[in-house]
Order: C-alpha cells, then structure tokens, then sequence
C-alpha cells in the first residue's frame, strides 16, 4: 500500500511527512510518494527524505495517482480531489464545515483529526492538544512583542519596573500553556474558564483562577466546554470587565467543538482597558472571542491592540510540523493492518468511528470492517 503527501498551499508552512516518519511507514510496511521539494521550505531535502525510503515524485498529480493513503495538513483544492483515486483514503487534521460538502462528490474515505475522542488510547495522536500547546505558547510570545513593555518585574537604578499582569480566557490546552509560558516570562497571571475543574490546573502552574459567582460546573462529558446560559454571560462580563481593566495583556482560548467561538471580551470590557494593552485572539478564525478582532490583522481601537492570527502554527512550522507528522503517524498505524496489508476501518473502533467523516460515496456504515 503506498502513502502519499503533497505540498500544502500557500501560506500554510506545515507539512504531513518527516523525515523521521517517513522511516516509520517504511518500517510498517508502507511505500512513501512525495512531490518534489516537498520539505524544502522546513530544510527538508529531497535526500533527506530518499535516505529514508520515499519515492519523490516531479509533480503533485503524480502523487495523488499512485497514493492508497493521502496525508494533508488542510483540505485538498477541488482539482486535487478529482485526482485522488476511487476508496483511496485522505487524512487531514481539521474538518472544515465550509469545505465538507464538496468532498462527497469524490469517491473517498475521509478521516479528520481534530475529532479523535479523548481516550487514553488516542493520546498518540491528538493532533488538538499538540497543535495548541504550541499556539498558547505563540499566543504569549506574539502578544509581548506587541505590547512594548517589559513584562518581569525589575529593579533597576531608575526604580522598579512592575510585572505585567497577563489575563488567560479558556484554560484548556492552548490556556494551560499560555498560563505556563507567561509564568515563565515573569508576569502575573490569572485565568477564567467556565469548567470549574480547571481551577486545580490554573493554580497548579502558578495562575490565579478567576470563577463566575454561583456558576455551574459547564463541560461535556468529553472535557470540553459547553455553551453557557444568558444568565452566565452576563455575571462573567460582570467579573472579565473588573478583571480586564487591571490587565495589559487578555489571551483569548475559548472554543466550542463544532460551534462558533463565545464572543467573552465585549465591546463594554474593552473600553475598560488601559491604552497600550493588548487583546490576542486564537479563536478568531471560528468567529472570535473578542469584539473587533478579524483574521490575521491587528485592530487598534481605544490605544489598545487587538491580534487575530488565523493560523498561529504557521509561526513555528518545523515544531509544528514534526508533531503533526507523529500524530498521524500514529493514526495511520492504528488504521493499517499489517497481517492483511491492507487499511482497515473498523467501526467498533472508538478512534475511527469518530474521525471518519466519510466512506466511499456518501456516509460511514457501523459495526463492520470494510478494507480497501
């Protein structure tokens, strides 16, 4: 069976296949296509990838005729599709909503990432959590710069220089790392999440957890959040506003599987902030968390600045890159069968039931396997 990736289109830096793992397909069994110069802009060359035991292809077409198996970072364009080869598979790492009703014209099987279930046997692969550990790192890096403070306290022969206080909104994965990073670049931090169970992860990484009074405990059974009541937002306004005025610096994380972004950071909050703060919204691609951010633009309304980045990852591509190839890695490994040599999707798996978006023509079937 053979596997295949081709280069993502501009601006996306990411790619699907290292070289490191280009090794481990070979190693499972798995023959690896790849167009030419695929890793070039990360520092991959061709050889690199060749001293590995891929086959590099002149063109993106030749790829995606001789591919079973697809890797992608985002959803093929059209023309691509139309070259992918009936019951192949393609694997991405987000299910675009705007893009998912074109891919049923193609015969294919689709797998995305973003929708692995959080199972202990998943951990491998979860793209979510490594794709934002690296955001809510950029996030805090991003947003220092912006700011033009210093952000530790300092004693220096003029006077003391104040810590920066640094406010965190959402404490998942992204949050909980955005705590961690601004800890260590000195500031005082604080969080606020509408699962009360983040209170212990707050506090152990050095934040201060910041609760609405009276709230509920509002998460999934999974562990993600869920949307909250109207009687919820408007005590959480009540304490962001509070809590924002005495901030430089708000970090917005909040996400909703499958929805669009809570708008937290309202247009009231803002004019509450002091000149020269600065608000980073990572969620301004699923409709934003703060009023005025839009994608990739920084927004100055009232001296304070307002980022959106859309694709943070593309910041740090090579660290995002190598563990976005892992995470694949690990889930083609669990689809392939090495007995059978064949990719195998078994529907009593908790892992491919909840990835696979579609088989072959229009809808995945339960409780049976179907090989290709």
């Amino acid at each position: 069976m053979n596997v295949g990736s081709t280069k993502e289109k501009l601006p996306e830096k990411r790619i699907s296949i290292t070289p490191e793992t280009c090794k481990n397909f070979k190693d499972l069994g798995l023959k690896v296509f790849l167009e030419k110069s695929y890793g070039e802009n990360l520092g991959y060359k061709d050889e690199d990838y060749k001293n590995n035991g891929a086959e590099i292809l002149n063109t993106s077409n030749d790829v995606l005729k001789k591919s079973n198996l697809i890797c992608k970072v985002n959803f093929p364009s059209d023309e691509d599709l139309n070259l992918i080869q009936d019951n192949s598979y393609l694997i991405i790492s987000n299910l675009d909503q705007e893009k998912q009703k074109s891919l049923f014209k193609n015969k294919i099987n689709i797998f995305a990432l973003n929708l692995l279930p959080r199972i202990t046997r998943a951990q491998s692969m979860d793209v979510l959590s490594s794709q934002a550990n690296l955001a809510g790192y950029r996030a805090v890096i991003e947003s220092i710069y912006e700011y033009e403070k210093a952000v530790p306290m300092m004693m220096t022969a003029a006077g003391t220089i104040p810590a920066a206080k640094i406010l965190v909104v959402g404490a998942g994965v992204a949050g909980l790392q955005a705590i961690a990073t601004a800890k260590r670049m000195g500031a005082i931090v604080s969080a606020t999440d509408v699962r009360l169970t983040a209170k212990e992860q707050v506090e152990s990484l050095g934040g201060k957890f910041l609760a609405v009074e009276g709230s509920e405990n509002l998460e999934t059974k999974g562990g993600y959040a869920k949307e909250a009541g109207e009687d919820f937002k408007r005590k959480q306004a009540e304490m962001l506003e509070n809590a924002a005025s005495k901030s430089d610096i708000i970090i917005c994380t909040a996400l909703i599987p499958g929805r669009t972004a809570p708008r937290i950071i309202n247009e009231s909050i803002i004019k509450k902030m002091k000149a020269g703060s600065v608000i980073f919204d990572l969620a301004v691609s699923q409709g934003g968390n703060s009023a005025y951010s839009e994608v990739d633009k920084i927004i100055v309304k009232n001296g304070i600045k307002i980022i959106g980045i859309a694709n943070v990852m593309n910041k740090l591509p090579l660290t995002a890159s190598n563990l976005y190839a892992k995470n694949l890695f690990s889930f083609v490994r669990n689809l392939y069968s090495k007995e059978k040599k064949q990719f195998v999707v078994n529907m009593e798996d908790e892992i491919i039931k909840n990835t696979l978006i579609k088989l072959k023509g229009s809808s995945w079937y339960g409780n049976r396997s179907i090989y290709i």
